[in-house]
Formats: C-alpha cells, structure tokens, sequence
C-alpha cells in the first residue's frame, strides 16, 4: 500500500507500483489538468506537477517513487495562485490552444515561490522541460513576469473589457483551458465508454500474406477485433483522392508505415494496447521506394496507375532560356528541404457514441469536420446527416488535423457495438502516421538586367507526398504558384510535381508548401545581388509586388499590397546591423484557383443575456472563436455582459469548409458580418430580451478567383498577406534578433495577431536550424519526441513583431490571414544572416550552422 498526500488530502495506492503518476492523476482520480503529450517520454513537460515542492514529470514517475510525498496538481493550488496565474496568462495571450499551459502554470508556481522577482533569463531557465509549439514562448514568458508582479505586490490582473476589433479581447476559452478545466477529447469519458487502439505495418511496402487476430480477440477485456473486412461503406477515404484505406486486407500491399491492419476495442486502453501487441501478421516484405527522385521512372508502383499524384505548370511570357541569354546576371542552384513533423502537443484522439436515432455524435479535434463527416459516413454507408462531428477545441494541429486518423475507427466501433468508443494515438503513432511537411528537391534559376529588375525564372520542384495524396497535389501545387515568392517576373516556367513513395504520407502544414519555394527563391535573390553586386534591401524594394504587379500565377495585384511598407519598416535596422539576412513573403488567402468556398454563421438568442454563435470552422489555438465574437460584437455594439458562446459542429445549422489556407478569419468573419447585422437592425427597435428565441443566418461565399490557366484575367486567391522577416547574428554568428513586419490588412486582435506571428518565426526557425523528421528507407529512426529538434524558450532570440495594415476589402474589416505567413520566409532570411556572416551559401534544411571567425 502506497500513501501519500494529493492536493492536500491523505490518498492510498494498492495497485502496479510501476504505473505512472500520470496515468494515476488521469485515469483513476480525473484530474485531467495534468496532459499526456509525449507518451511517457519526458519530452514536453504537458504533465508536470508538483512532488514535495520539486517539479516532476509525472509520465516517467512510478507511483512508488511517490511514497510519503505531497503530490500538487493545478487542482490543488491555492485560489488566488490559480487565479492570478491564470489570469496573467490571459491578458499577456500566453494561452494559444492551451494543452502545453498547466503544466507550464505548475512550474510558474514553484519557480515564483523559491524566487518571487526571477529576471527573464531565469524564467527561460525554468521552462527548459516545457515545450510549446504554438506561441513562440515570447508571451507565456510575459505571462510569468507578470503573474510574479501581481503575487508579489497583492495586485488583481485586470484583461482587455472592450469587445470589438482592434482590442486584445481575451481568448475564447483561454482562462479554462490554462486551468486544465476546458477539456480536450482525451479528457472525455462517457458512461459505458471502451477504448481501441490500432494495429500498424511494420514496413512501408510489403504484401500481407496473413493477418491473425485470434490471440487478441481471446484475452480478457477485449470486446472485438475490427479489420477492414468488418467496415460496411466504402473502405478508402482521402481529403480530395480517395486512396487511403481505413484498414488494409490481406492479400494487399502496404504503401507506407501508416497503414492499419486492425482495431482492438476494449474495455480500458491499457488492455487494448496490450491485446494490439498479440496481432501477428505475416509479411512478403518487398524493397520501398523512398527517394524522390526515383519516383517517375521506378518500375515500382505506389499506385495502380502510377507514382505521379499532381503536376503543376505555370508558363507565361517568353521562353525563360531567351531571356536568360539576354540576362546580366544568371544564377542557378538545387535546394532540399526535409520532412518534418507538426508536433502539435496533443496527439490526435476521438470520440464516438450512438446517438439513439441510428447515426452517431463524433467529438473531433480535426480542421476539418465537414470532411470528417463525409469520410465517415461513407465509410460506414451511413447519410451525411446521421453524422453529427462536434469540433472539441485541437491542442495544436498546423495543418496536421485535415486528414482522418482514427476518427473513422472509433466511429466505426460504436456504431456496431452501440457504446461510446475512445481511440487516442499514443505520440510514437502519431508520429508515424498523420501527413508531414513536404520533403522537396527545388532547381532553381534566376536571372535579371543590369539594374537589378528581374528577368526571368525557371523552377523544377519535387515534393514527395509518401504513400497517401492528403493534401499532396495542392501543396506541392501552391509551392508552384508561389515560386517567385514574394517578387514580380514577368517571364516564368515553372514545374511542380507531387510524387507517391513508400514514405509516410505528407500533407499540410503551416505555409502549406510555400515555405519550400520561399527558401529556394530568396536564396537565389540573395545570389543575384552577390553576383551583380546589388544592395539587397534596395533589390527587394525594387523587385517587390505592389499593386499593378503580378504574382507567379500572373495574378494582377490590385489593392492591398503592403510589402513595400514592411520592408520600409525594417531597413533602419537592417542597414544598421553587420550581419543581417532578409526575405519577403507572399502567401494566399483562401484555397482559391476557380474552387468556391463558403462560410455560414447562424445565431440564436437564448437568453437576454446569451447568444450562441454557430459556425463550420474549427478552433485550434489561432482565436478564430474569439474573431468571431469580437466581429459579432463589433457589428452590434455588444459590450463584455452579453455572454456568446461559440460552438462548432456539422449538426449545427452552420457550414464552414477545412480550416486551411489562411482563410479562416475571412471568411467566417464576413458571414458573421452579414449575420449581425441582420441582428443589428432588430436591436434598433426592440431590445435583446425581446428576441429571445429568435434566430439569425449569414451565408457568405466567394466564387469569383479563377485557376491560373484560364483565358483573360487571372484570380487565382481573394486575398494575399505579405511579410519581411529579418535574422540578426551577433558577432560570434549566433541568432540574436528576428524583427517581423506583416501586413495584415486590419488586425483584429494585437494579442492574437503578435503571438501567431511570434509562434510562426518560431516555428520557422525551427524549419531552418534543428527540426528534422527522423526516416530512414520509410522507417522511423527513432519515434521519440525529443529527436525532432523542436526549440525550446532558451533557443528563441528576441522577436519584434511590426504590423502593417493595408485593408482589404475582401476581409472583415479589411482583415487577411496571419496564420501560415509568419513561419514562411523565416528559414530564408536566417538563410542569408548565415551566409553575410561566413560567405557560404546554403542549399539544405536544417542549416548547417555558421563557421566562426
């Protein structure tokens, strides 16, 4: 018997004296607060806690080491220190999706109690077991000076009151989930509820001759065995090509590490994951195709009908080797670019259960629900409207939660055996099996005259999308129309090809394939000004869009241009600085390309004092809630006593499409702009507890951009953002300083749009020195965590974020997309610091770092 204190109360433990502190906190006392991000790896630092007064990982602590000991969770703080913590988190924006935070606020509490008055440089040192991926760390360090100032002086942390746009009203949602009390689907639990877990492939490619379940199916707590031969729709489901199978048969081949073979539905996960272990499955393993550049002539076939999933041409102008010729200056160069994984703190989970009437309720994390529903109804042959997927707020996604992981699974296993079923990928499953960043092979050429205007550019592009589409075609597709960056040519040829390999399969993430492009164009401007011996900031300005110029697609820019400006408000300080790289940034808004895309808001008066806003899209720690109600505020001179509350679901009368492509803001904020005003104009003759009961609808579309081959004008997006990033070294080459200028049309939220930008540069940064996706011939390397490079507080540099606003009128207020651009021309301008400082041009993510004087 191990006894102990939890949060100030005796507690008992009779059990396996081996089982985590965590599982313990989670599973057998509810305290969901404490989050499992890495598995048991000690890697992210989600579950911290309090052990006699010292900061302790509970995922790597057996409970024997907890005899006699003082456990303290967020639970069991004290009032005013949960209060105040929390509080200080919300008004600096340290909260972004929120899974990283309470662990973040129990080391806050120790460190402030043994140093009341730590400077920065010792919060940094304290967080060195943290990890974030989506702030940036700037303001969660902001969040902990301030929460010691109000411990220290006995001070209330007042937040922003005003409701409407241009204030940093505080983030939907942001107090609870700092707090632990917001819940993530992991944190579920239903009554009846059982658990599954997956069986994967253990080689990329390989015929599988047998799959045996029987061992599994007999152990004790096993309710059944799911294979693909139990699923009753349509077994192979995709974002845009249907070629993923659910569940892989025997007598089939694996396409990559991936795959599933089978799952285990039983009564706890523990049982599941052990029963998963007792499938054996006979293999014909067979060589994997995993390089790229083999991918078009290899007599190896991901697919029957071929390895090329997307090619992309963009020709226009005169012949680029005419131009050339004529040229001044020529320069050429191949640059690579790795896969690399999102690394959203919380691993993908979901939640099913019957919803009585013959359909099912989903509880989903993913950035797509409206896809969610299609794929899992037509996977179970079910009508899209017996599948209501209810959107529960992502602890991170980045692009990473478009596509199907285990939301098909779980649906599948209640809808047959009629009980809530949960099924959570543990970290090293969700490292092998959701979509990737593209790992790509660019060949650039460039050239321009002997002033500085550029000439011409040719651009063959490689991006290998593994053994799925995903969003492949698109990605690779969009690193194509961005290929000249941020710049005006007026002769292009450029080829982007998105090819299958035996590699897990890659997809979306943050830049969605522009920030490939961006690092091989901005290398090769900075190449041009060597060679012609051009001033590189001058060069820029020179060469960037403006209105009147045309993108890579031969789009006409019309308003809204703000990128002259953004390199305007960084030139002092680049001009100052010895060694300085520069890069701008394009980068769409809205899937655009002829594709229509609509938004719709439905409200509904439920109190005199209460409005529930209904949307399609989904919230993964950007704010698109907290847009939403600020822009409904806004519109209709609510002040902070009106409560609206957000919700998302397939079910709720509201359609929306992927929460992709920078588009979010946009377009929900002008279907929520329609919307309110339709309310706004009853408030003008009766008062809010008159309506009562009352419901509104706002339908916005956009159906006007075109593809980028069609004849006459060109539009191929509604909308672009544009960015200077900046890197500083000092004098021993290392990064000191990122100064970030975005145009963003109209900020809507300073604290929102500062810690996209700031988690963007961050993010980017890790792109461009450490982050590495660990493969090898389609096989992990390692699946721990910490081999993926992600940076820490103590590796960011001091960020300056600058916004420039040029509205445009396709925006809500003449609002843009922040959320993809503040990662893209980051790894370019560290890129171009490296080489001011040594001379020597890099061609390949990570960077190799600088050779010191």
């Amino acid at each position: 018997m191990i006894t102990f204190t939890l949060n100030g109360r005796e507690a008992s433990f009779s059990g396996d004296e081996k089982l985590s502190l965590l599982h313990y906190l989670r599973e057998d006392q509810g305290l969901t607060s404490v989050k499992d991000g890495c598995s048991g790896q000690a890697a992210c630092g989600a579950c911290m806690v309090e052990l006699d007064g010292r900061p302790t990982l509970a995922c790597v602590t057996p409970m024997l080491k907890v005899t006699g000991k003082s456990v303290i969770t967020i639970e069991g703080f004290p009032e005013n220190v949960r209060r105040t913590l929390a509080r200080a988190f919300v008004a600096k924006g340290a909260v972004q999706c929120g899974f990283c935070t309470p662990g973040i606020l129990a080391r806050t509490k120790m460190l402030l109690e043994n140093n009341p008055d730590p400077s920065r440089a010792e919060v940094i040192k304290a967080l060195q077991a943290n990890l974030c991926r989506c702030t940036g760390y700037v303001k969660i360090i902001d969040g902990i000076l301030l929460a010691a100032k109000a411990l220290r002086d006995h001070l209330q942390i007042d937040w922003e009151t005003r409701t409407g746009i241009g204030y940093s009203y505080p983030k939907v949602e942001a107090y609870e989930k700092a707090l632990g009390i917001g819940p993530y689907v992991a944190d579920m639990q239903l009554d009846g509820m059982c658990h599954g877990a997956l069986k994967f492939s253990e080689h990329p490619r390989a015929v599988v001759r047998r799959i045996d379940v029987s061992a599994a199916a007999k152990m004790a707590g096993v309710i059944r065995v799911f294979t693909g031969a139990d699923i009753p729709g349509k077994r192979h489901q995709g974002l845009v090509v249907k070629d993923w199978p659910m569940m892989v048969l025997e007598g089939e081949t694996t396409r990559c590490i991936a795959d599933v073979f089978a799952c285990v539905v039983a009564e706890t996960e523990q049982i599941a994951r052990l029963a998963v272990e007792l499938i054996q499955v006979d293999y014909e393993v067979l060589e994997p195709l995993t390089e790229i550049t083999r991918a078009k002539d290899s007599p190896i076939l991901i697919h029957e009908h071929g390895n090329l999933l997307k090619e992309t041409v963009i020709r226009r102008g005169e012949a680029v080797e005419d131009v050339f010729a004529r040229s001044a200056h020529v320069v050429e160069g191949e640059y690579e670019t790795p896969f690399v994984e999102h690394a959203f703190l919380e691993p993908e989970a979901a939640l099913a259960k019957p919803d009585g009437q013959g359909g099912l309720i989903v509880y989903s994390q993913s950035q797509a629900i409206f896809k969610d529903r299609d794929q899992i109804s037509s996977a179970l042959n079910l009508a899209a409207e017996q599948v209501d997927v209810v959107l529960v707020s992502a602890g991170g996604a980045f692009g990473g939660k478009e596509d199907l992981t285990v939301q098909h699974h779980a649906s599948l296993a209640a809808m047959v055996l009629q009980r809530p079923v949960k099924v959570r990928l543990s970290r090293p499953e969700s490292m092998r099996m959701h979509p990737k960043r593209h790992k790509m092979l660019l060949h650039y050429t460039l050239g321009c005259d002997e002033k500085g205007m550029l000439t011409a550019l040719r651009a063959r592009i490689l991006g290998d999308t593994g053994g799925y589409a995903s969003m492949g075609g698109a990605v690779v597709a969009r690193t194509g129309t961005h290929a000249a960056a941020a710049y005006h040519l007026p002769n292009v040829d450029v080829i982007a090809s998105a090819y299958y390999t035996n590699n897990p399969p890659a997809g979306a993430f943050r830049g969605f394939g522009v920030n490939q492009s961006n690092f091989a164009m901005e290398c090769m401007v900075d190449e041009l000004c060597s060679k012609g011996g051009f001033d590189r900031w001058q060069f820029r300005y020179d060469n960037a869009l403006d209105v009147g110029r045309m993108t890579t697609t031969g789009h006409i820019l019309k308003s809204a241009v703000g990128l002259r400006q953004c390199l305007t408000e960084v030139k002092d300080a680049f001009n100052s600085a010895e060694y300085a790289g520069i890069a701008c940034a394009i980068k769409n808004c809205g899937i655009g390309n002829g594709i229509e895309e609509i938004s719709e808001t439905r409200l509904k008066i439920v109190a005199p004092d209460r409005i529930e806003l209904y949307h399609g899209w989904s919230e993964m720690g950007q704010g698109i809630n907290t847009v939403a109600r600020q822009v409904l505020a806004e519109v209709c001179g609510l002040d902070e006593s009106i409560a609206i509350e957000v919700k998302s679901s397939t079910g709720g009368g509201a359609r929306g499409g992927a929460t992709t492509a920078s588009r979010g803001t946009a377009l929900l904020g002008n279907s929520t702009i329609i919307v309110a005003e339709k309310l706004k104009a009853d408030l003008h003759s009766q008062p809010l507890d008159d309506l009562v009961g009352k419901e509104y609808f706002g339908h916005h579309f956009v159906d006007w951009t075109t593809s980028h081959d069609v004849e006459g004008e060109i539009i191929s997006h509604f909308s672009y953002s544009y960015a200077v990033h900046m890197a500083i070294l000092d004098e021993t080459g290392t990064l000191q300083s990122i100064h970030a200028a975005h145009d963003v049309g109209r900020i809507i939220n300073p604290n929102l749009f500062e810690g996209q930008v700031e988690g963007g540069v961050v993010m980017g940064m890790g792109y461009a020195l450490t982050e590495n996706y660990p493969l090898k011939d389609g096989k992990l390397t390692s699946d721990r965590m910490a081999r993926l490079g992600l940076p820490k507080a103590k590796d960011v540099p001091e960020i300056k974020v600058i916004g420039v606003e040029y509205p445009d009128d396709s925006g809500p207020f003449g609002a843009k997309g922040v959320g993809e651009i503040g990662s893209i021309p980051t790894a370019a301008a560290i890129a171009n610091s490296y080489y001011r400082f040594d001379g020597i041009r890099r061609y390949r993510l990570p960077l190799a770092p600088p050779e010191k004087k």
